[in-house]
């Protein structure tokens, strides 16, 4: 009965550090995540008060930067995603 109870202490610190590294990854993204989603709405937000009033490549590269920084936001959700999938696995 001693070896069970050895065992059973032994496994979850095994777990430990890998699940300690996989929160620290989603708070890492979820950081980089808040500032694409504040850069993406501040540049939405230009692009509407000034588009009337802008160059017409600052328009084009505007609208460009909103489509990318749109895609990077999909792209750290699936990336947090995973991530939460693999602490529901330990």
């Amino acid at each position: 009965m001693a070896m069970r109870y050895a065992d059973t202490l032994s496994q979850p610190r095994t777990l430990v550090p890998e699940l300690d590294r996989l929160k620290e990854q989603v708070a890492y993204l979820k950081f980089w995540q808040g500032i694409v989603v504040v850069t993406d709405i501040s540049l939405g937000g230009w692009l509407v008060s000034a588009s009337d009033t802008a160059a017409r490549l600052t328009g084009v590269l505007a609208i460009a930067g909103v489509v990318l920084l749109s895609f990077g936001i999909v792209v750290l959700h699936r990336q947090i995603e995973r991530r939460i999938d693999q602490i529901g696995k330990l």
